[in-house]
């Protein structure tokens, strides 16, 4: 490559991705889901759109495809809260497991009786899309008021079920038969339980650097929290584990360690993940062929439909039969299985494995991705709706951004009040903040003051608390308490003892 080929390819680079932006905006106004519009941006510049960019290497989309999906589960994982997912994890886990096993069985019979594939081919189909979409349900949940219990679930499920079926397309598209089913379970096993290890080290390794050493510069911290997330994905996959659900349990940990300079490390990781979903779905649009669609589209449609009104819905059923789900909230999920780029991206592993009638499984499974993806995304609002799962807005958490003064000893707090917040009509002496901690300022309405002890806070303040390091993990506790429960947090059970 060249100069005058770098600066042609960053041209249409930075083109495409101000296209992709603008296209969020009117995606977000019209309810399509954009990875659609980034599909249709790939196909446009694709042998059969207008760019005429003939582009057919499976293998270069699966490893970018790969290095994407692990980005974008890291920024999943950071924006998970734990005290939302543990106490839906042991659902979770069984859908990410059992959920898959169910899926897996009932659209592959679907695949073979109904459509007439081989067993083979089927069993392929079943396995990839039987995983829900990281991105997908990251994108559109956070986006409609849910239950904690159903958004934590489906947000769990995401980040987990990668794993198994990624094990699972692997294992149907290698040479040869599947011997011995017990023992790809136990390699299953196997791989989630060193993934999980190392995700779970890693991640609190990185998690206490980060809390225990200043580095000289903020806009480090993002670059560090990444690189650590994908450390843990490198770690479990080298050791033969599950990468995947490393990184996402590594940047989970993080995610939840009140690190410093976190506003700007969940900035960052969200624009990464933003370039991650763009690059990914205009990839795979530039390697779907248009023209050679036509005759999987009612094979698609079929599968698609065995899967979502079938195999989904019996495999929420029975995994949450245990958990005693309201049987509105198992609707939901069951419609909420949403696909996205993981199914196929996976899809092109037989491609490069070479297993008979590939190309035909990848585009049964990209169309079926995008018809249904189009049915699904838009209207699961209104099925929340109608089915009373829609929550009023909670009391907003606090906004709080830790700077360290390593010199000092100490931190410096910056404190956002948000709307919603009951720290409005708080006096600064009614926080009761523990010794060594104190406001020292108080920014309201672009205007900053040093407050006295009686000064009453007001949504919208901006409070810099400096405090030692022996007391800092203490006064952000007493902050988040106070602005759940306002000056009578501590009769209220939401005292300094409840992280």
């Amino acid at each position: 490559m060249t100069v005058h080929h770098l600066n042609q390819l960053l041209l249409v680079c930075s083109l495409v991705l101000l296209v992709a932006v603008a296209a969020v905006r009117i995606s977000s106004r019209s309810g399509l889901p954009s990875l659609l519009v980034y599909l249709a941006i790939g196909i446009l510049m694709g042998q059969d759109g207008i760019g005429h960019i003939h582009f057919s290497n499976a293998e270069m989309t699966q490893v970018i495809g790969y290095a994407a999906l692990v980005v974008i589960l890291a920024e999943g994982g950071l924006g998970t809260k734990w005290k939302e997912i543990k106490p839906v994890l042991p659902a979770a886990t069984a859908l990410a497991l059992a959920g898959v096993a169910v899926s897996v069985g009932v659209t592959a019979a679907g695949a073979h009786y109904l459509v007439g594939l081989e067993w083979r081919q089927a069993l392929i189909i079943g396995a990839v899309v039987s995983s829900t979409d990281a991105a997908a349900v990251f994108s559109v949940l956070r986006r409609i008021p849910l239950p904690a219990r159903v958004t934590g679930t489906l947000e769990a499920e995401s980040g987990f079920n990668d794993a198994p079926v990624v094990i699972l397309v692997v294992a149907f598209s290698t040479a040869g038969r599947v011997e011995h089913w017990y023992v790809l379970i136990g390699e299953i096993a196997l791989e989630l339980a060193i993934g999980a290890a190392l995700g779970l080290a890693v991640g609190w390794a990185g998690a206490w650097g980060l809390r225990h050493i200043a580095l000289p510069a903020s806009g480090l911290y993002p670059i560090a929290v990444m690189a650590i997330s994908v450390t843990a994905y490198a770690a479990g996959a080298l050791a033969h584990g599950s990468g995947f659900l490393a990184v996402y349990l590594a940047s989970m940990v993080m995610g939840n360690a009140k690190l410093p300079h976190w506003p700007a490390t969940r900035g960052f990781a969200d624009g990464v993940g933003w370039i991650a979903q763009i690059g990914m779905f205009v990839l795979l649009g530039l390697l779907v062929t248009p023209h050679e669609l036509g005759d999987d589209i009612l094979p698609a449609l079929i599968i698609g439909l065995v899967l979502t009104m079938l195999a989904r819905p019996l495999g929420v059923v029975l995994c949450l039969l245990p958990f005693r789900v309201p049987w509105r909230e198992q609707a939901l999920m069951s419609w909420a299985g949403l696909r996205g780029a993981v199914p196929i991206i996976l899809a092109t592993i037989p491609m490069v494995n070479g297993v008979d009638g590939s190309r035909r499984v990848f585009n049964i499974v990209f169309v079926l991705v995008v018809v249904y993806t189009l049915i699904q995304g838009p209207t699961l609002p209104w099925l929340a709706r109608t089915l009373r799962l829609g929550e009023d807005t909670e009391t907003a958490d606090l906004g709080i951004e830790s700077a360290p003064l390593e010199r000092l000893r100490g931190h410096l707090l910056s404190v956002d009040v948000p709307e919603g917040s009951r720290m409005h009509g708080v006096e600064v002496n009614e926080l009761r903040l523990p010794p060594g901690a104190a406001v020292t300022l108080v920014v309201r309405d672009g205007t900053s003051f040093v407050p006295l002890p009686t000064t009453v806070l007001r949504r919208g303040d901006e409070l810099l608390v400096v405090t030692t390091d022996p007391v800092r993990d203490a006064a952000e506790r007493r902050l988040r308490a106070v602005a759940r429960g306002g000056k009578l947090a501590d009769w209220l059970g939401t005292g300094d003892g409840e992280r």
